[in-house]
């Protein structure tokens, strides 16, 4: 079994905290804030170093099942197979980092930027975040998810992150095979286009609580992998 550094550790417990937040203080961060975040944005590692994507902030989202906050951020990607894994595995090192730092988060699945000339690429999705009204964090006992004999396979302690992972409308429509210290990614296979796309967007969230707390992080699509019916699979972490 791969064992997780103390470092890793440490992200551990920050996954086991996250939540989503939906009520926030509306006041704007402080600049020093705000270009810690343009830092972090500036830092983050994509599952997909070929597949252009861009990450903006703004304080202004439209769209179907919108919040209220003081700062949003756009993902946009070029429309790439691999785009909306992409962008699951980037945004939520965001998510994680910015919790880190005792602010609170939210994907927001059905938001878009209101500058439809904000970026060149297409959107995809928002994040909102800023400080939380109330704590932006919880315990690992009040999370609701799916026991780890109902999304995977195998043993590895790896899993328990995956299995933490935020999803739309917390279906976790994912599935882990873990087998010689490696973990083959798999999401439901689904008909709809934005069923689809969010669904894709969901296994790149989950890979990235995966390489948050991997000693070592690889990801790469390898060949006579396990099947699981009714699911695609994605790829497999080393």
């Amino acid at each position: 079994m791969r064992m997780v550094t103390t470092m890793k550790n440490e992200m551990f417990e920050t996954i086991s905290q996250r939540k989503s937040v939906r009520k926030y203080n509306l006041e704007p961060l402080k600049e020093e804030a705000m270009e810690n975040v343009r830092e972090l944005i500036a830092n983050v590692k994509p599952l997909y170093p070929d597949i252009a994507y861009s990450v903006a902030i703004t304080d202004k989202t439209k769209g179907m099942f919108n919040i209220k906050a003081p700062h949003y951020l756009i993902f946009t990607s070029e429309e790439k197979k691999g785009a909306a894994e992409n962008i699951g595995f980037v945004g939520q090192q965001l998510d994680l980092k910015l919790s880190a730092k005792g602010y609170g988060t939210c994907w927001l699945g059905g938001s878009k930027p209101q500058d439809k000339d904000s970026s060149p690429l297409p959107p995809m999705l928002c994040m909102a975040f800023g400080e939380s009204v109330g704590s932006p964090h919880r315990t690992h006992s009040e999370f609701k998810r799916k026991p780890l004999a109902e999304i995977s396979s195998g043993t590895d302690e790896r899993l328990e992150a995956a299995r933490l992972a935020p999803s739309g409308m917390n279906q976790q429509n994912w599935f882990f095979i873990a087998e010689n210290n490696q973990i083959h990614c798999y999401r439901k296979k689904t008909k709809l286009g934005f069923t689809a796309k969010l669904a894709a967007i969901d296994i790149g969230i989950a890979i990235c609580h995966l390489a948050m707390v991997s000693d070592e992080f690889s990801f790469s699509a390898q060949e006579n992998v396990p099947q699981k019916k009714g699911f695609v699979y994605v790829g497999t972490v080393g």
